[in-house]
């Protein structure tokens, strides 16, 4: 079925805006002007009005967490009720009534800010919690991921008390008896989290759905997901998930799966049944080798060079050592797998960009596309190295709307002036592709741009933080569609409105080029296509 869409502001890569394109079946083979489009009408050909509205290929979410998204719309959201700690508990409250929380169940819930509370500004605890209910076991997870909170009842059930040993690569909290305070950080989050019910194949796709439509309802078309340590499940779990609703025809966003691993043994096993960077299909692909460097500056768990400029007693957590990082990247590598690191603090990314030398080393290769993810605290001589290095960058500008309120007292003035540094990053040469990290922020892709342009927060009302490192807006689309396409080895597959790229496009009802730039975060998603189909209309 070929169809031609005119009338529009058609934003096909390139400054100059075209008013129409033609699709057939499910790609682009015509995107210009309308006299020209005519030529391929025929009796068969339908006919769509654009009504003057801004058109641009389809969002591209370059780091994110689909499933994990999906379960969070299940859960008590807290980041509408992060005000105050009274408030977030009375919420609680509130949603487990509704839910008919019962013994035996688990209340769940994210987003809380510690940041943001306006009574307390310190993290939750166990006895806060236990305010809520010591009859069922509560967890609430922090909004960056990397910290969560449980009640006294859940310390039971995980038989965590001031005789556990604590975690490698982790860390719960104790107070100054020795007896948990119910605060857990990194990798002994995912000890609380093992002793939950874990969801069965057809709860998960329930949860991808619901993360699939409220994706599209944001314009995004392609999500490069991490998802395989969400649940305590086999990875293989999680892939025959999306290969089923793909099969259904309900996988309606282009999935490349940032592949977590945290052991040698897990990977050369992936590899040993056949799975690498690119093996799958135009709508579900095996990406990179993602792994977790450190956690978040929020919760301090960011893994510096220096302790904390707000707190000495600690620089954060390390999750894997330089010998680990050497071990798993120099396997990834020889097998020809993209590797994507997650980073936060200038200290976990010393120990990254050895390991990446290390094995660049040894063995040399040009188009490895390896790369990390976030990308924030850094020092100039690191950004130096990700040029040499040839490294990709995953950002996430929407952080700047939290972040630009801490980071200079997280890291002190000289690290948070060489920090977020995207501009610089693509005045050297390297590919900077944006996401959210949702469910961390929602998938709001104005939001990630206006961030990424003005250097400020949503509500504008804070200075603007290294104005010299603000995208273009042009450079904050791309990065969300050219970009997120080249991070997956896909630049000549979608990414652009051009003839024989994939037919997956977002219309806008404002231009992005003509708004006040404070202004982009009201730009509203009218519809959503994929391969040339509409999935998504308000």
């Amino acid at each position: 079925m070929r169809k031609i869409f005119f009338n529009g502001k058609v934003y096909t890569g390139e400054t100059k805006l075209q008013d129409a394109f033609v699709v057939e079946d499910n790609k682009f083979i015509y995107a210009g002007d309308l006299s020209e489009a005519e030529n391929f009408i025929d009796e068969n050909t339908e006919k769509i009005d654009l009504q003057g509205n801004f058109i641009c290929a389809g969002f591209n979410d370059s780091h994110m967490h689909l499933l994990n998204y999906g379960y969070a719309l299940s859960m008590a959201g807290l980041s509408e009720h992060t005000n105050s700690l009274s408030e977030m508990l009375s919420y609680l409250k509130q949603f487990a009534q509704e839910n008919n929380i019962k013994e035996g169940s688990w209340l769940r819930g994210r987003g809380w800010n510690h940041d943001y509370f306006t009574d307390e500004k310190r993290f939750p605890n166990r006895y806060d919690l236990d305010k809520v209910s010591t009859d069922y076991p509560i967890c609430i997870t922090r909004t960056c991921g990397h910290c969560c909170v449980v009640n006294s009842k859940a310390l039971e059930v995980l038989g965590i008390d001031e005789n556990t040993p604590q975690i490698e690569g982790g860390h719960f909290d104790v107070d100054e008896n020795g007896k948990p305070t119910g605060v857990f950080r990194e990798n002994a989050m995912d000890y609380v989290y093992s002793k939950m019910p874990q969801p069965s194949l057809a709860e998960i796709k329930a949860m991808m759905e619901k993360a699939i439509k409220a994706l599209n309802s944001y314009g995004v078309t392609s999500s490069q997901t991490d998802d395989f340590i969400v649940f305590q499940l086999p990875y293989q779990t999680i892939i025959k998930a999306y290969k089923e609703l793909e099969a259904e025809g309900k996988l309606t966003v282009r999935v490349n799966e940032q592949s977590h691993f945290t052991n040698t043994k897990d990977l050369q096993q992936f590899f040993d049944e056949g799975y690498n960077t690119n093996v799958g299909t135009e709508f579900f692909k095996i990406g990179p080798l993602k792994m977790l460097g450190d956690g978040s500056l929020g919760s301090r768990t960011a893994f510096l060079s220096q302790p904390y400029n707000d707190d000495k007693s600690t620089r954060g957590i390390a999750i894997f050592t330089q010998e680990q990082f050497d071990e798993m990247v120099m396997l990834a590598h020889e097998h020809n797998m993209q590797i994507a690191i997650h980073a936060i603090g200038d200290g976990i990314l010393d120990r990254i960009l050895n390991a990446y030398k290390k094995a660049l080393f040894k063995l040399p290769k040009e188009n490895h596309r390896h790369g990390i993810v976030h990308c924030q605290i850094t020092r100039p001589e690191q950004l130096e190295d990700f040029a040499k290095l040839n490294l990709h960058v995953y950002a996430q500008p929407i952080f700047l709307d939290y972040d630009i309120h801490i980071v200079h007292e997280r890291v002190g003035e000289k690290l948070a002036s060489t920090s977020y540094a995207f501009n610089t990053l693509q005045k050297k040469g390297i590919h900077v592709s944006s996401g959210t990290d949702c469910p961390v922020e929602a998938p709001n892709v104005m939001n990630c741009i206006q961030c990424a342009v003005t250097r400020t927060d949503l509500k504008g009302d804070c200075d603007v933080y290294l104005e010299h490192e603000a995208m273009s807006v042009k450079e904050a689309i791309d990065s969300y569609t050219i970009e997120g396409a080249y991070a997956s080895f896909e630049e000549d597959k979608k990414g652009k409105i051009q003839k024989g790229m994939l037919a997956d496009f977002v219309v806008l009802n404002e231009n992005p080029f003509e708004i006040e730039k404070t202004k982009i975060k009201n730009i509203k998603v009218l519809q959503t296509y994929v391969d040339g189909k509409l999935v998504y209309n308000a």
